[in-house]
């Protein structure tokens, strides 16, 4: 197998079809299909299940896309750090971001590094963390946000914030920023949560624990931004980071009240492989990442939040 083989293969898997892969290469539908039927034939498995939706990975194709996704990362970042560039640090670096601060701390963070780091290729994904815990311990990101995590024989962490939770409510329900809700109100009314096993679900389940109540679940998700609609949509109330919500809550579309009795905090921190030599693009973008934190919360945009201590200056 070669390049590009290996780029055609992950590039119809996220592209879900040979045609839009074929486009997005700048080829020619036919080469495209070459080179996934001479690594099919170089492997003996089917790489992919051929329908008239698409091109779904078969269990064999995932693994090699997932192989292969890698060996494209790496060989990008040896391009990089490889060719001279007389302007300072270069280099890729995929850095896994919270969804609940992806709107805070995203375009800050990209604006820092486009003015101190220009040489720096950032690549941002976001999920929830326990997946970006994942994807670092498998070395899909070089460092990540993840919360209530301590130092691992695999990982060094760096405390950053501690943030509230706040109750979310329909717009209209009289959540005021200014005036603490306790748990137990939140708890009377119809719930949309995380999914089990979720972080964030486990901080609601253990709050709920402390109150003798048996609260009504309207629907569980998996996405922060499917929570947020639904109870915008008056489904039911619910218990999110207080930076994910403060800007909904500024607008009208939310309301949001910090939670009470008892408080619900969660620690963010960044995770950076342990061991070894640190690249110097992943320490350029650590230290900025800092830096934006650091700003947030003394500009008071992260709302809810305070920084740890012995936040590295």
């Amino acid at each position: 197998m070669d390049l590009k083989q290996l780029t055609a293969l992950v590039t119809v898997a996220e592209a879900g079809s040979i045609t839009r892969a074929a486009r997005m290469l700048h080829l020619v539908q036919p080469s495209v299909t070459r080179q996934i039927r001479m690594l099919e034939e170089e492997l003996g498995v089917p790489l992919f299940t051929r329908t008239s939706l698409g091109m779904t990975p078969t269990p064999e194709g995932s693994l090699l896309v997932d192989r292969a996704r890698r060996v494209l990362q790496e060989l990008d970042r040896a391009r990089a750090e490889i060719q001279p560039d007389p302007g300072g640090i270069v280099g890729v670096v995929t850095f896994g971001l919270l969804e609940s601060v992806v709107e805070i701390l995203a375009e800050p963070l990209v604006r820092a590094l486009a003015v101190h780091h220009p040489g720096i290729d950032l690549r941002l994904v976001t999920a929830y963390s326990g997946h970006l815990q994942e994807w670092l311990d498998l070395g899909d990101v070089d460092l990540s946000l993840l919360y209530d995590l301590d130092s691992s024989p695999s990982l060094a962490v760096t405390p950053l914030v501690e943030e509230e939770l706040w109750a979310v409510a329909p717009p209209g329900s009289d959540l005021s920023p200014m005036t603490p809700v306790a748990c137990r109100v939140v708890l009377e009314h119809p719930l949309v949560l995380p999914v089990p096993g979720h972080g964030l679900r486990a901080l609601i389940d253990r709050a709920r624990s402390t109150i003798e109540t048996r609260p009504q679940v309207a629907v569980q998700v998996n996405s922060m931004q499917l929570q947020k609609t639904l109870v915008r949509a008056g489904h039911g109330w619910t218990m999110l980071p207080a930076a994910a919500v403060s800007r909904d809550v500024d607008s009208g579309l939310l309301s949001g009240a910090p939670l009470r009795e008892p408080r619900v905090t969660r620690h963010v921190v960044l995770g950076l492989h342990r061991g070894g030599r640190t690249p110097a693009p992943v320490q350029a973008v650590a230290a900025e990442v800092v830096r934006a934190v650091r700003r947030l919360v003394a500009e008071g945009v992260w709302t809810g939040a305070r920084l740890s201590d012995g936040l590295p200056g």
